[in-house]
């Protein structure tokens, strides 16, 4: 991001909060060893600690469903286009309503907007709908053309890595649940230990959880502490449920994702 949008975004804060059209700014400053962290600005004389740039790969979005959050009053948060995504996307499944919410959208140019209507935020996703980078594609490709048996042993020796330290969901905006299936131990759905099957159930459920809903931000990968490429797994159901459904998750605050709705007219060439 260039230095005009970083004063932009920082002016822009700092107006909201003096005026009391929100009450916290969600957003990065400096953290330690050339890091990034996330920052809850409460006083608009703090507005000059943020920062933007391309450190910034936590999805903000990931915050607003949490109670401590919501307590501190109305939120403006800095929205990327992965982040807008997810709040269109958290509009779709309720969990927040139109106006409750100021979205700071920095451009291109260098501006930076406050939107806060769903309208408002449709469109700007729709202007700057992403693509995977060439290296990305060419790596999600190349997986998809091996083999089932191929394929299938790269997906188990990336999961035999898995530590399950959780980092995955907690980094993600879709991941909300009060209490994750994976915690559950009367019965216990999923194995807690760091073991083949314990692995493959927590990462094939939560693939399963996010098809058709993922905001495609990277988010779960880029907090991978073993580099597990995660991104493209979910990647991968987001262009078969395109390919099945025609439709992408994050484009609208009134759709509803595919996996949860039926219709008599779907196609059902797979029963029998």
């Amino acid at each position: 991001m260039s230095a005009a949008a970083v004063d932009n975004l920082r002016t822009a804060a700092r107006c909201l909060l003096e005026e009391g059209a929100v009450q916290v700014v969600i957003g990065f400053t400096e953290g330690s060893a050339g890091r990034v962290r996330p920052a809850f600005v409460r006083r608009a004389a703090d507005s000059d600690a943020l920062v933007l740039d391309e450190r910034c790969r936590l999805n903000l979005a990931v915050y607003l469903p949490k109670p401590e959050i919501r307590a501190l009053g109305k939120p403006a948060v800095v929205a990327l286009p992965a982040t807008l995504r997810a709040l269109l996307q958290l509009a779709a499944e309720h969990q927040w309503t139109e106006g409750r919410l100021v979205a700071l959208a920095p451009a291109a140019d260098g501006s930076v907007a406050a939107l806060s209507n769903f309208a408002e935020m449709e469109a700007a996703v729709a202007a700057a709908w992403p693509e995977p980078s060439a290296a990305e594609r060419e790596e999600l490709e190349r997986i998809m053309a091996l083999p089932r048996e191929e394929r299938w042993r790269f997906w188990q020796e990336q999961l035999a890595r898995c530590v399950k330290c959780y980092a995955c969901r907690a980094a993600c905006p879709l991941c909300y649940c009060p209490r994750c299936v994976a915690d559950a131990n009367q019965p216990q759905w999923v194995p807690a230990a760091p073991h083949a099957l314990g692995n493959l159930e927590w990462h094939v459920v939560r693939a399963m959880h996010l098809a058709g809903r993922c905001a495609d931000c990277g988010a779960c990968a880029a907090a991978c502490p073993v580099g597990i490429p995660l991104h493209l797994l979910n990647r991968f159901a987001a262009e078969e449920i395109r390919r099945q459904f025609g439709s992408r998750s994050g484009e609208s605050a009134q759709s509803e994702f595919s996996l949860s709705t039926f219709s008599p007219e779907d196609r059902d060439g797979f029963i029998g």
